[in-house]
């Protein structure tokens, strides 16, 4: 049985795709699996460090370009068909799976073309353009959220919850601590902003030091910042003593959970889903720009039922993210409801739904 996973360009969309993966695998029900994805996309690099064959496509983003730049994205859409075509050619898949993103699309409509099964994934409330439309197409829509289901349409679409990778499931706190030569009896604070950083998020970071001097014997940080921050924020750390490991990229995620006594980050729904899972306590950053502003519905509804704090893009500041990190390195108490609540939250057994559901619709073809 071969499975072919279209999309990312971020590791929200990607790594719901190797989650699947791994099932497929450890089920036994594919040893064929192949990923497509674009050249720039954080797929080019995870996806071989993973172990996972990669082919290319042509693609680009349509939302926010100006005219010029959406002429070219649907020029260069119409090419993503013709490669789409030859990948299937070649490699010739039982079922492809749509993972989000714009280098998904042509894939899938090819793939709808030729009589192949599909299957979609929605990781948000507020479903994206590219899933929008492809909606109309694909076999069947796996969805997040119970607010998704009416963007698609009702007979085709099922509830399963957004897949996290197995190791994130693990909380196996002597092997983190490998990876990371971290201080065990530190309160650990783990900043991320997505897969590529996030340059508020660590500015604010930054300015947050200068207000926790007096905590700076007893928190260290695990700070990952993006290529472009990385030189900048490691030397404000190490400018005003604070300990910790800051990097480009975190390839180890859930050992930088395990360790992590709460997180900083944005509210992608496969972080979300990651959080819930290892039952963190999380101080949520919504990216402002995200497509219908769908990070902000996503982390307010962790924040209305106690599992995490908000702090919009807009408002965020160095005192204020000081003052929530110090609430919850102060409060043990806070952070223990905030876990419970967090872990009853998560979906634990999405992959196995969605690999189901993959089984059922090659079965019915």
């Amino acid at each position: 049985m071969k499975v072919l996973i279209a999309g990312g360009g971020t590791g929200g969309h990607l790594f719901p795709g190797i989650a699947v993966a791994e099932e497929f695998k450890e089920k036994g029900f594919s040893k064929e699996i192949v990923f497509v994805g674009t050249e720039h996309g954080i797929e080019a690099k995870v996806v071989p460090w993973e172990g996972y064959t990669i082919k290319f496509l042509r693609a680009e983003g349509l939302v926010g370009r100006t005219l010029l730049r959406k002429i070219r994205a649907f020029v260069i859409f119409l090419l993503s068909i013709s490669d789409s075509l030859k990948i299937l050619k070649s490699f010739r898949p039982d079922i492809v799976i749509g993972v989000g993103g714009y280098a998904s699309v042509g894939m899938v409509l090819s793939a709808f073309i030729k009589g192949i099964p599909t299957l979609i994934l929605e990781q948000n409330s507020v479903p994206g353009l590219a899933n929008r439309f492809l909606g109309k197409f694909a076999n069947a829509v796996a969805v997040t959220y119970q607010e998704s289901i009416s963007f698609f349409p009702r007979h085709k679409t099922y509830l399963t919850g957004n897949p996290i990778r197995k190791g994130m499931t693990r909380k196996d706190r002597a092997l983190a601590y490998s990876f990371f030569p971290l201080q065990r009896e530190r309160f650990t604070i783990f900043v991320f902003g997505g897969s590529g950083g996030a340059r508020s998020i660590n500015k604010s970071v930054e300015e947050a030091l200068t207000y926790l001097r007096d905590l700076k014997r007893n928190i260290q940080f695990l700070h990952q910042t993006g290529e472009g921050d990385y030189e900048k924020v490691m030397n404000t750390y190490r400018r005003l003593g604070f300990d910790g490991i800051v990097a480009p990229f975190v390839h180890q995620m859930a050992a930088a959970y395990s360790i992590a006594d709460i997180v900083i980050c944005r509210a992608g729904a496969t972080t979300l889903a990651e959080i819930a899972a290892m039952g963190k306590p999380a101080i949520l950053i919504p990216y402002p720009h995200a497509a219908s502003n769908h990070q902000e519905h996503n982390a307010r509804k962790l924040a209305d039922m106690g599992a995490a704090k908000i702090i919009l893009d807009k408002e965020l500041n160095g005192k204020i993210l000081a003052d929530s990190i110090r609430e919850l390195y102060v409060d043990e108490k806070l952070r223990g409801e905030m876990q419970c609540v967090s872990v009853a939250f998560g979906k634990v057994d999405a992959r196995e739904k969605i690999v189901n559901l993959a089984m059922t619709l090659m079965r019915n073809k």
